[in-house]
């Protein structure tokens, strides 16, 4: 059964690691409670800043420049993943890392699988409410299906053709030399 916190009935794990869940998600048309929450995002963009309510993004928000500074000031963002076959989210997480520099928790939020956890993480999710009928004991098996990857991400910027060249450098300064 998969594992359930009183404040939220969705599997959640943070960096790979199982968490109690502090935040509500709301949803349109919901009032939220005296709780941490995390909201639609034009509710948290008409807020007062506070360190209690943080926004989630539809899969269709244009990130601009505009948007992503005020993000910054977000205590993390949820990116809404509305249909598993939908991949917008992996780019909204990749833009905010990469080019917005946002070093908060960018949380993947909707429907979730632990199918593609692995690629979430690669893309700058480190936190993770997977979908109530999920496992976590399969999620942080996927997460850790791979011991390499070859392709650069947010989380391994170096490909893997340039590590190995450098271990093998490396690994030529330090064998002894013979005359």
């Amino acid at each position: 059964m998969p594992d359930q916190s009183p404040n939220n009935a969705r599997p959640y794990l943070v960096r790979g690691q199982s968490a109690a869940d502090g935040w509500t998600l709301v949803r349109d048309g919901e009032a939220p409670s005296g709780a941490a929450a995390i909201v639609p995002l034009a509710d948290w963009l008409e807020a007062a800043p506070s360190d209690r309510l943080a926004p989630w993004l539809p899969a269709d928000t244009e990130l601009t420049d505009e948007l992503a500074a005020r993000l910054a000031e977000a205590p993390l963002i949820a990116i809404d993943f509305p249909k598993f076959t939908d991949g917008r989210g992996y780019s909204l997480a990749r833009l905010l890392r990469e080019r917005h520099g946002f070093c908060g928790e960018i949380r993947a939020v909707g429907d979730v699988l632990v199918d593609q956890l692995y690629f979430m993480t690669r893309c700058g999710f480190d936190g993770l409410s997977l979908r109530e009928d999920q496992w976590l004991e399969d999620a942080q098996r996927a997460l850790g299906a791979f011991s390499r990857a070859y392709q650069p991400a947010v989380d391994q910027p170096e490909p893997l053709f340039r590590r190995r060249d450098r271990e093998r450098a490396e690994a030529r300064k330090e064998a002894p030399a013979y005359a």
